[in-house]
């Protein structure tokens, strides 16, 4: 039986898009947006529905590389729900006509090449897990898909509603995140829900990032902290989903996204019931831990930091809270150097644990 299969079973879909966004754009002065977001939130309970369905017949869409190494399949669902739809583009193929569906193909191979050589990981599950994505993907009862999610057996992206998102394969962060929520289900899978489940947001955040820059090759002192900058219509008032430097800052008094929730201290975090327990508001806090020690060590985030976090990540249990993730990280990062040691301790303690 696949990991996969023993793993997933009690996660819901991992959207990009938290439900606290979804449901401030019910509440915009455009009635486009407010449109888009109806149709948004019947969308993903029908995911959400699908999803029930793997956990009855879990090996349902899972399948392994060919020759157990790099292999990409890419399909269009042509503007429905529909996943995955209509192949148009498989490993070595040439460049479709489609720029969507090249987007997809291209940012999964980074992905599956950045855990491939930094981290000597082949796919997901180490095993050479096939990456299947489906562009395209509508809303329900019509129109594109704001959002894109892991549903534990492939990505999905939607083309935006061109007003508060574009193209969700634009950015290669999005579908390293996504991806990553892949990777977390053959490790620690943490649990979708209150500190776990903030945890699974960080780490996704983190290594998207992360593939971002390694794949432009950038240090810390250059190098861009946001989340979703890239699939976001900027104006005076948002410039990214996530700000993972200065949780709380992407967006601020925005007409349709209103503000920011995220704390970036303990003593600030969110404790009621919204957001699966404020699996996305909360993530900020480690997402700050995580910029801090690595500004703090310099040089490339996915050297010495990326590698803490990698070992921490395949560390924790499906139950871990943020002090076992502060806990652990300090015990990996002290072994390291003690440069290491002190950076991630410092970062610990200026988020309050």
């Amino acid at each position: 039986m696949s990991k996969l299969v023993c793993r997933m079973n009690h996660n819901p879909v991992h959207c990009l898009i938290p439900p606290y966004v979804l449901e401030r754009l019910l509440k915009s002065s455009n009635p486009k947006v407010r449109e888009h977001a109806i149709r948004n939130l019947a969308a993903a309970a029908e995911f959400r529905a699908r999803r029930s369905v793997f956990r009855a017949a879990p090996t349902m869409g899972i399948s392994a590389s060919p020759q157990g190494k790099k292999h990409r399949l890419v399909y269009t669902a042509g503007g429905t729900t529909g996943l995955p739809g209509k192949l148009i583009r498989s490993e070595g193929a040439p460049a479709a006509k489609d720029g969507t569906v090249n987007d997809a193909y291209n940012h999964s191979g980074t992905v599956y090449d950045f855990y491939n050589k930094v981290f000597g990981r082949n796919s997901l599950d180490n095993e050479g897990m096939t990456l299947t994505s489906s562009v395209h993907v509508g809303e329900s009862g019509g129109g594109a898909m704001s959002n894109a999610f892991w549903d534990g057996t492939q990505m999905a992206y939607g083309d935006g509603d061109g007003i508060i998102f574009k193209s969700f394969t634009k950015a290669l962060d999005i579908v390293g995140h996504e991806l990553t929520h892949g990777v977390q289900s053959f490790t620690s899978n943490l649990e979708y829900r209150n500190q776990s489940g903030a945890l699974n947001e960080h780490f996704a955040d983190v290594f998207g990032v992360l593939i971002r820059q390694w794949k432009k090759k950038q240090k810390v002192t250059g190098a861009n902290w946001l989340i979703g900058d890239e699939i976001i219509v900027k104006t005076a008032t948002r410039r990214a989903l996530r700000d993972m430097e200065n949780p709380g800052t992407a967006f601020v008094n925005d007409p349709d996204l209103g503000d920011d929730p995220q704390p970036a201290h303990m003593s600030k975090i969110y404790k009621g019931g919204q957001d699966y327990g404020g699996v996305h508001i909360n993530s900020g806090i480690p997402n700050r831990v995580f910029v801090l020690a690595a500004k703090s060590l310099g040089g490339y985030a996915w050297g010495p930091a990326g590698r803490i976090w990698f070992d921490t990540l395949q560390q924790l249990s499906n139950s871990s809270q943020f002090a076992d993730c502060a806990r652990i990280s300090r015990q990996i990062a002290s072994g390291t150097s003690t440069a290491a040691g002190k950076a991630v301790d410092n970062a610990w303690k200026g988020v309050g644990l």
